[in-house]
């Protein structure tokens, strides 16, 4: 009989685990407490605009590739995918700017203009960045279950020899002088939840896969990834079960084997969770089942940032914001740490503007302007009351966006205006602290020191999603699903061979 699993939450992690699992010849049901699949990656439509609500642009189309493979499909049939160039457009304080871009040309033509001696170690910086890459993708360091300190002080000489575990701001000023440059390639962590100034140098991998993979918008937004996911899942016989919520994950003699949806109880073989980590431990599993994972242990660790988010429509068009847009701050350490460390409301803020209408008009009614913007926050141990403080917080960004940045007449053109805070992602995504990042991925928290794809205190319990190895961002957790789709199939005595992928699409 083919064995059943249940997987908790239809994220990127709990989808691409589904279409592992289910293409492996497992019996599979993903339980979705909202009425659609997506997790963080919903979607909202609303007056003619559409919003994708959490990721917005795609890179390494090699991972993704991989993950319709495994299911014997061509990611190509199912996404339309447009390269983005440049990858975003960074403005500064000072009204400067730097057109980021995968053209080494074109980037040390950028750089030159404030500091030629940054131009002439662009080269350098990329090598090193595929170095890292070459570590955690092309190595399989990122898909490598770090369940023993033996695998990871078997790979801590590497990494001492590639400088990946000093903080990655460190790691960047060995090569670059000028504020811009320094800014343009240490935010990536910012990405993944992390801070520049204590997250372990291994993500400045991101440069150099963004090179090397490009970025990318899907056509409808990202939800067309959710949605292409999903047909896959059902084309294999999959089964989704939307606006049921997991309630308990229960246990007997130590082993997984029942999830229960209110007062209905589904007998499972094992369980893949994609709902928040310390949702999982705390809330879906019994205390006497925890000998590791208990309450005091889980809230011990330390929690990513939050985000703002709005999700503006316009009546007009701002031809000045690319596709993807950052507005930042004169403060770069000081803001990461009063958001990381101090925890509060500075009165400065950076922003990242996602706008799909420059590249797909149908986001938006004809002649309007679709965009959200992101605004790193302090996740809710700040004790902020964010239901209470929301809208004057919004007027004083959509003020700064018109009067500062120069968005004329933004405010009289609105036409959509919803707004997503840390309470939100706390009660609509049971998100711990309404971190928007899980677990903070510091050196203290990466690779064996992070949560385990395999838990480690109920048999036949798995963890995907942005709190396990190796992180956050689309490809981060779509390789948490194929890290934990190794160790399942090692459980129950099968083969795990990735089947072969088209070469990545080159833009």
């Amino acid at each position: 009989m083919r064995k059943k699993i249940a997987i908790i939450g239809s994220g990127f992690g709990g989808l691409s685990a589904a279409v592992r699992l289910q293409a492996q010849g497992f019996d599979v049901t993903v339980f979705e407490k909202n009425e659609r699949v997506g997790g963080h990656a919903y979607q909202l439509k609303k007056k003619g605009y559409t919003f994708d609500m959490g990721p917005s642009l795609i890179t390494a189309p090699d991972v993704i590739q991989k993950v319709f493979a495994a299911a014997g499909r061509r990611m190509e049939d199912y996404l339309d995918l447009t390269y983005l160039d440049p990858f975003y457009r960074i403005y500064f304080h000072d009204k400067t700017f730097i057109d980021y871009t995968g053209d080494s040309a074109k980037m040390r033509q950028e750089f030159a203009k404030f500091n030629k001696d940054d131009a002439a170690n662009y080269d350098r910086f990329i090598e090193d960045s595929r170095k890292l890459y070459d570590a955690v993708i092309t190595d399989g360091l990122g898909t490598t279950p770090f369940m023993d300190l033996k695998t990871y002080f078997g790979f801590v000489p590497k990494a001492l020899k590639l400088n990946a575990l000093f903080p990655a701001y460190t790691f960047v000023k060995r090569y670059f002088k000028d504020f811009r440059t320094r800014f343009t390639f240490s935010f990536h962590p910012l990405f993944i939840g992390a801070s520049p100034f204590r997250a372990p140098a291994i993500y400045l991998m991101i440069p150099y896969l963004e090179k090397n993979g490009g970025v990318w918008f899907a056509k409808g937004g990202m939800y067309a990834f959710v949605q292409a996911l999903e047909k896959v899942f059902l084309e294999l016989g999959g089964v989704v079960k939307t606006n049921s919520p997991v309630d308990e994950i229960v246990v007997k003699n130590g082993r997984a084997t029942a999830v229960r949806v209110g007062s209905d109880v589904f007998a499972i073989d094992a369980v893949v969770s994609n709902a928040d980590f310390a949702h999982t431990q705390t809330k879906l599993l019994k205390p006497e089942h925890r000998k590791k994972w208990t309450d005091k242990k889980v809230l011990r660790l330390d929690y990513s940032m939050s985000a703002f988010l709005m999700y503006i429509g316009t009546k007009k068009k701002y031809p000045e914001l690319l596709h993807h847009t950052l507005i930042l701050s004169e403060r770069y350490k000081e803001l990461v740490k009063d958001i990381f460390d101090k925890k509060i409301l500075p009165d400065d803020f950076s922003m990242y503007l996602h706008v799909p209408t420059r590249t797909d008009a149908d986001m938006a009614p004809e002649g309007c302007e679709s965009m959200y913007v992101l605004i790193p926050v302090a996740n809710l141990a700040s004790g902020l009351k964010w239901d209470t403080i929301k809208e004057q917080y919004a007027d004083k960004v959509l003020q700064f966006l018109e009067e500062d940045f120069g968005m004329k007449d933004l405010r009289a053109n609105l036409d959509v205006l919803e707004l997503f805070t840390p309470e939100d992602f706390k009660r609509d995504r049971n998100s711990h602290l309404g971190s928007a990042w899980g677990v903070e991925p510091s050196l203290q928290q990466t690779a064996y020191f992070r949560p385990h794809n395999r838990s480690e205190d109920v048999s036949n319990l798995y963890i995907v999603g942005t709190s396990t190895h190796p992180g956050a961002g689309v490809p981060g957790v779509l390789m948490t699903a194929e890290t934990t789709h190794k160790l399942v199939c090692q459980d129950f005595g099968l083969s795990f061979q990735e089947k072969m992928h088209p070469e990545p699409i080159v833009g």
